[in-house]
C-alpha cells in the first residue's frame, strides 16, 4: 500500500451548507420552467447553496490510498444520485441516469476513432489517451523524459512515483459532497499523472484524452498534473464520445497544482456528441506563488453536463485568466458553477466566459468570485455574455462576489444578447447570405475567446466545432432571428 505524508489539517473556506428533505411519504421539487416535476424521495440530500470552496480530503491526511477508497466506497453506497437546485429557477437532477446498468469495467480495443478524427495531429509534446478506466495510448518525447518529465498513467505513477503524487493526490478534491464524486474516488482506473519538473519549459502541449466509445460504459476519470517551481508548459485536455443510443458516464476528477513562478496553459475542449453521455466532474487549478495559469474550457456537447470548475490563487503574486466557452443545442442541458478563489493577495484574476444555445436547450453559468480574509489588493473582475438563438433555449447567469477583505478591487457585469436584424442586413449589403450573415455574427461572438487559446489547431478545431452547430440548427436560428 502506498502511505502518503501528513500535512497539517485545513479548514474549508466556507462550510458546506446542506439540507435533507421532510421525512414524509415523497415531496415534489418544482423544476425549473416547465419541465417535469422532480421526485425527491424521503430523506434526500440535497446542497442548499454551491457557495463555498473545495475544502480537500485527500493524501496529505496520512491515510493510504487504500483507505482514502474505502471511504470513498462507503460514501458511495450510502448516497443516492443528486439533485442540484439553486435560487428555485434552476434544476440539474440525475434521476434519469440508470446508473446500476452501467460498467465501469469494459474492455476496450485499441484507440476509439473518434480520437484520431478530432484530435489534431500537430506537434505534441506527449500524448495519453484513457478509454474506459484503461490506457490505451502513451507516448511522450524521449528529450523530454530525459529532463525529468513524467506522462503515465496515475495508477503507476501512484506506484512508481509516490514521493512526487503523495503530497498532491486529492489535496483539494473532496470524496463525498455527492454519489458520482464519490465514485470516482472509489472506483477509478487508469487515469492520468504529469509532472514537469522545475525549470524545465516545453513549447509543445501535452495532450490528455478521455474518450467513450459504446453505451453502456461509466467512465472514472481521474488527472493530477504538477508543474514545479519555474516551468512552463501547456496541457490540451480532450474529452470525446462516439455517436451512439443509449447511456454513458464521465465523472471526472482533474487537478492542477502550479509551484512558485510556474506557468500553464491549461485548455480542455468536451464535446460528448450526440449520445446519452452524462458528464459529472470536478477540476482544480492551484496558483502558488508568482504562478500564473491560462485556463481555457471549451463546454460544447453532452446530453447533461454538470462542471464544478474551481481556480485558486493559494500564494502570494499568483494570477489567472480564467477563460470559458459554452454552446447548447436540441435538448442539451449544462450546469457550470465556477470560483475564481483568492486565499492570499496580493493577487489578481481575470474571469470572462460566453455561451450560446439553440434548439431547446438549457445552460446555466454560476459564477462567483472569492476573497477569503487576508487576500489584500486583490484585484478580479467576472464578466459572462450570452446569445439566445432560438425561442425554446435558455441561458442563466448567476454572478456572485464574496470578499472578506476590504482592500481589494472585485466585481462583474455581463450582456445577454439575440441576433441583430441590423447587423444581418449589413452583412448581406457587403455579399454574404443570410445564413453566412448568422455564422460571421455568432463566430465573431466567440472569437475574443478562441483567440486567446494560443494554439492554431485547437483554435480551429474549435471553430469547426462553432460551426457545425450553427448548421445544425440553421433553419432554428434563421426562423428566430426572422421573427424578432
Amino acid at each position: 500500500m502506498t502511505r502518503f505524508a501528513r500535512r497539517p489539517a485545513r479548514a474549508p473556506s466556507q462550510p458546506v451548507s446542506t439540507v435533507s428533505e421532510p421525512s414524509a411519504a415523497s415531496t415534489t421539487e418544482n423544476a425549473a420552467d416547465g419541465a417535469a416535476p422532480v421526485q425527491v424521495k424521503p430523506g434526500r440530500h440535497r446542497e442548499a447553496s454551491l457557495y463555498h470552496a473545495l475544502a480537500g480530503a485527500g493524501a496529505g491526511d496520512g491515510r493510504t490510498l487504500d483507505q482514502l477508497r474505502a471511504a470513498a466506497l462507503t460514501a458511495y453506497e450510502a448516497a443516492e444520485l443528486p439533485i442540484w437546485r439553486r435560487s428555485g429557477f434552476w434544476t440539474t437532477s440525475l434521476q434519469t441516469l440508470d446508473l446500476d446498468a452501467l460498467d465501469s469495467s469494459l474492455d476496450v480495443d485499441g484507440v476509439p476513432e473518434v480520437v484520431s478524427r478530432t484530435v489534431p495531429d500537430g506537434p505534441r509534446a506527449g500524448r495519453i489517451v484513457q478509454s474506459a478506466g484503461q490506457t490505451v495510448h502513451l507516448e511522450l518525447d524521449a528529450s523530454l523524459a530525459e529532463q525529468g518529465v513524467i506522462l503515465c498513467s496515475l495508477e503507476d505513477g501512484i506506484r512508481d512515483h509516490s514521493e512526487l503524487v503523495a503530497p498532491w493526490y486529492s489535496k483539494r478534491l473532496t470524496l463525498d459532497r455527492h454519489k458520482l464524486e464519490a465514485a470516482n474516488a472509489a472506483l477509478w482506473r487508469g487515469g492520468a499523472f504529469l509532472h514537469v519538473p522545475a525549470g524545465v519549459k516545453v513549447a509543445e502541449p501535452f495532450e490528455i484524452v478521455y474518450a467513450i466509445d459504446r453505451p453502456g460504459v461509466a467512465q472514472y476519470g481521474r488527472t493530477l498534473v504538477l508543474g514545479g517551481a519555474g516551468s512552463e508548459f501547456r496541457v490540451h485536455e480532450y474529452d470525446l464520445a462516439e455517436d451512439f443510443e443509449g447511456q454513458a458516464l464521465h465523472a471526472g476528477a482533474f487537478e492542477l497544482y502550479l509551484q512558485d513562478g510556474a506557468r500553464c496553459r491549461l485548455a480542455q475542449l468536451q464535446d460528448w456528441g450526440s449520445g446519452e453521455v452524462y458528464d459529472v466532474s470536478t477540476r482544480f487549478v492551484g496558483v502558488g506563488r508568482d504562478a500564473y495559469c491560462h485556463w481555457l474550457p471549451a463546454l460544447l456537447g453532452g446530453h447533461l453536463v454538470r462542471q464544478h470548475l474551481e481556480l485558486a490563487i493559494s500564494e502570494k503574486g499568483g494570477d489567472m485568466a480564467f477563460r470559458g466557452l459554452l454552446f447548447t443545442e436540441e435538448h442539451e442541458h449544462l450546469d457550470v458553477f465556477a470560483v475564481d478563489l483568492h486565499e492570499t493577495g496580493p493577487s489578481g484574476g481575470d474571469v470572462h466566459w460566453r455561451g450560446a444555445a439553440t434548439g431547446e436547450s438549457r445552460a446555466s453559468f454560476e459564477g462567483l468570485i472569492q476573497i477569503d480574509p487576508g487576500a489584500q489588493q486583490t484585484h478580479t473582475y467576472l464578466q459572462f455574455h450570452s446569445m439566445m438563438l432560438s425561442p425554446k433555449a435558455r441561458i442563466d447567469a448567476i454572478p456572485s462576489v464574496l470578499v472578506s477583505a476590504d482592500d481589494v478591487s472585485a466585481s462583474h457585469g455581463g450582456t445577454v444578447g439575440e441576433l441583430d436584424e441590423n447587423a444581418i442586413y449589413y452583412m448581406q449589403t457587403r455579399g454574404l447570405d443570410r445564413p453566412a450573415a448568422v455564422r460571421v455574427i455568432v463566430e465573431g461572438f466567440f472569437e475574443p475567446l478562441v483567440a486567446e487559446i494560443g494554439d492554431e489547431a485547437l483554435e480551429v478545431l474549435v471553430r469547426g466545432k462553432v460551426a457545425q452547430k450553427l448548421a445544425a440548427a440553421r433553419a432554428d436560428i434563421e426562423a428566430y432571428a426572422t421573427s424578432r
